[in-house]
């Protein structure tokens, strides 16, 4: 009685060559793409998920800000790219005395935009979102001089603003500017905002819609965020001057 095992059959192949041994199997057209190309096509993907990324944070948590004119010198110059809190608001807060704002001034500011080319508008609204180009034209950052509620008045004796009768101390003014050229009394109405620039002389602000429909005032619910941080140039890293004015109640 035969009592081995029979040998189990060999096939043809060497044994130990390929054994084991996973095989990946490339789409037809990548076989024909050269290792350069596909490194380039890996950075596209790579680059388009980076930047819909930053899409994504900057609709929802910080957006890049680029400031296209004088208004809010020293404060912020010309080119700054400011980091906007969009959550700043957004859990029950509102803005407060002194601090710095980004709003859309639809409505407040600037009437509504005629519909131009809705593919151009886009690609334009995500640059400016992520910081690579100016704001729309809607768009503007000042700083909150007076609440809902606020008797706002222009000027006491010495040039101060006033507000709730308390005189503010502005040092955020661009030097050789007063507080206002422009005389005005005005109580703020509940849900909306008062914003002047710090470089008076040259800000487009609430003073200028006055006899306009709203009065200057920009609603609440048109706050885009705060603007807390100058992120560029590096040189200029630091806190974009939202602390609180003085004066007042609240």
């Amino acid at each position: 009685m035969d009592t081995e095992a029979p040998h189990p059959t060999r096939g043809h192949s060497s044994p130990g060559k390929g054994e084991g041994r996973p095989r990946v199997a490339f789409p037809p057209s990548w076989r024909r793409l050269s290792w350069p190309a596909l490194s380039w096509r890996r950075a596209g993907v790579l680059g388009i998920a980076a930047a819909v990324a930053l899409l994504l944070v900057s609709e929802f948590l910080v957006q890049p800000f680029l400031i296209p004119s004088r208004s809010m010198e020293p404060t912020l110059r010309v080119g700054d790219r400011v980091l906007v809190n969009k959550q700043a608001y957004r859990h029950g807060d509102e803005p407060r005395r002194g601090e710095v704002v980004v709003f859309d001034g639809t409505g407040s500011f600037v009437r509504e935009p005629a519909r131009g080319d809705a593919i151009g508008e886009a690609l334009h609204g995500a640059a400016s979102a992520l910081g690579l180009a100016e704001p729309s034209d809607t768009d503007f950052v000042k700083r909150v001089v007076g609440v809902g509620g606020d008797d706002v008045v222009c000027c006491d004796a010495d040039g101060r603003i006033e507000v709730n009768g308390v005189a503010l101390d502005e040092p955020y003014l661009y030097p050789g500017d007063t507080a206002s050229k422009v005389p005005f009394r005005i109580v703020v109405p509940l849900g909306t905002l008062w914003v002047m620039g710090d470089h008076r002389s040259q800000s487009r602000d609430s003073r200028d819609h006055l006899g306009e429909p709203g009065g200057g005032m920009v609603p609440v619910e048109k706050v885009i965020g705060r603007a807390d941080w100058i992120g560029w140039p590096v040189s200029r890293w630091g806190s974009a001057g939202g602390g609180r004015t003085g004066g007042g109640h609240g």
